[in-house]
């Protein structure tokens, strides 16, 4: 028996391939309005702190978090837009970028597609660098997947004492309205904090030892048709 979750994805699955999807654009920096709910989210991974909060408008489920890297912002922001860093941090998905950059690191304007399973389901998923300010800010937005949208921002705030913190945003939308709602409460808000949380561990702990060398010494892929 199926559960949930991969019948709502193999419903909006069937859904992406009889509509075509429409791109949602947000000015860079625009504030979340009309914030009704911050609740705390679980315990964190030292070093981090996180919260969850639904914008009034259209409840769009908004994910932030907080991580304190003792390493130089420059490499911070390096390790969040590796291609190589997202592969290893969703190991346990079969993650794989499959077009675009594919590998090396990611800038203004690149693009890449992503094939994983998540939530039960092989998924393609591409996403675009839309805003671009280094070494202390970017955002990648979601051009075609599963959700009706996404947008991720990172910033990254140098420290008095050299380390770093490091600030992510993930403003989604689900597709299928009242449904997708029921899918954000029930578990995909909760599965994509765990995500981004862990993720967020991995390029902790690769900023804070050698590990980072490895990671950003690898050539940078050209663009795919």
């Amino acid at each position: 028996m199926r559960r949930p979750f991969e019948l709502y994805l193999g419903l909006h699955t069937h859904w992406r391939r009889c509509v075509t999807p429409s791109v949602h654009r947000r000015a860079v920096g625009k504030s979340v309005a009309a914030r009704v709910s911050s609740t705390p989210c679980g315990p964190a991974h030292a070093g981090s702190r996180r919260r969850c909060c639904y914008t009034h408008q259209n409840v769009v489920p908004t994910i932030e978090l907080e991580t304190d890297i003792a390493a130089p912002v420059q490499r911070c922001f390096d390790l969040a837009r590796s291609v190589d860093v997202h592969v290893v941090s969703a190991e346990h998905t079969g993650e794989r970028a499959v077009a675009g950059v594919t590998a090396g690191l990611m800038g203004a304007g690149d693009w890449v597609t992503w094939r994983a399973r998540h939530l039960g389901v092989w998924q393609r998923l591409t996403t675009r660098i839309t805003a671009f300010e280094p070494p202390h800010y970017f955002r990648d937005s979601m051009v075609r997947g599963a959700f009706a949208r996404f947008d991720h921002d990172h910033w990254f705030d140098p420290q008095p004492d050299g380390t770093t913190r490091m600030r992510d945003r993930f403003a989604f939308e689900s597709p299928l309205g009242v449904l997708g709602r029921i899918a954000n409460a029930t578990f995909l808000t909760g599965y994509m904090r765990r995500f981004l949380i862990d993720r967020n561990a991995l390029l902790k702990r690769a900023a804070e030892s050698d590990q980072w060398r490895a990671l950003l010494d690898g050539p940078r892929s050209p663009v795919g048709p």
